[in-house]
């Protein structure tokens, strides 16, 4: 990025660095998203990785740090032009000296992922001036899955560059874009339950409108297959007295108890006064 001076020597960095977040975040500059990063060594896994973070493509992630006197404002876009700097991915400025440093590039990306985070890698960004043996610096993204936050946030998580080599800068990004899709905790039962009630509420009131308004039912005769349904609960109540009562269904036949006193003798009936004298 170049500097642009008006002409009292007043910078207008900041003022070009706003206008191009600007431009960028209403997607004047559309991209092809993920498409445009450049795998250092291209593989279908890391592809699949980096298309599941597509929704944050267009947009620019800004994070400010404060050391002692020092400010920065680092900037990141997923496979797009950071800043406005053609290339790069990652970009830091610093405040005071109006300085633009290219952090990665996102043509030297790589990336993995796992069920709820995706680690991101921009790599060959401008070299150190005295540390970590002149390398080229590194950016590391790790996106985490959050679903609780409304906008996307980037935090700066450490610089490593105490090192002589293998340093890099750690940026940590808040998205639900990582997360994985919530899965549903019913059981087939339920779910069968459910479909059993919304069916028997669709046929009660179904049943119910067609014998009011077609057939002009009224009472209980408004109730659908009213007649099979008593019949069923008549037959219902019969096999519950069945199998439940412990009683005799049948009376038993009465038996009259035998006399222990002797039996009177019947008179013995005599005919004779029926002849004729």
């Amino acid at each position: 990025m170049k500097v642009v001076y008006s002409h009292d020597g007043g910078p207008f960095l900041v003022w070009t660095l706003v206008v191009q977040l600007v431009l960028r975040g209403s997607g004047v500059y559309a991209t092809n998203g993920t498409k445009n990063c450049k795998l250092l060594t291209e593989s279908a896994s890391e592809r699949e990785v980096l298309n599941r973070i597509e929704p944050l493509a267009h947009k620019n992630f800004t994070a400010v740090t404060n050391n002692g006197s020092e400010s920065y404002t680092y900037v990141f876009q997923l496979c797009g032009d950071a800043g406005g700097i053609q290339g790069a991915g990652v970009v830091q400025f610093e405040t005071k000296k109006m300085k633009a440093t290219v952090i990665g590039m996102y043509n030297a990306t790589q990336v993995i992922g796992g069920s709820d985070w995706v680690i991101l890698f921009y790599r060959n960004g401008e070299s150190y001036d005295g540390h970590c043996s002149k390398e080229m610096r590194k950016a590391m993204i790790m996106i985490s899955c959050n679903r609780g936050i409304s906008s996307d946030q980037m935090k700066v998580a450490l610089e490593v560059r105490q090192r002589k080599e293998d340093c890099f800068y750690l940026f940590e990004l808040d998205s639900s874009a990582v997360c994985p899709p919530l899965e549903s905790h019913l059981s087939t039962g339920s779910i069968i339950l459910i479909i059993g009630f919304c069916l028997l509420s669709v046929y009660l009131l179904g049943g119910f409108l067609y014998q009011r308004l077609i057939v002009g039912a009224k009472g209980m005769e408004q109730f659908p297959n009213y007649a099979f349904w008593l019949e069923v609960g008549n037959m219902t109540a019969d096999g519950c007295d069945f199998v439940c009562r412990s009683g005799n269904r049948e009376e038993a036949p009465a038996y009259r108890g035998v006399a222990t006193g002797p039996l009177e003798e019947e008179p013995e009936e005599r005919d004779d006064y029926l002849l004729p004298m």
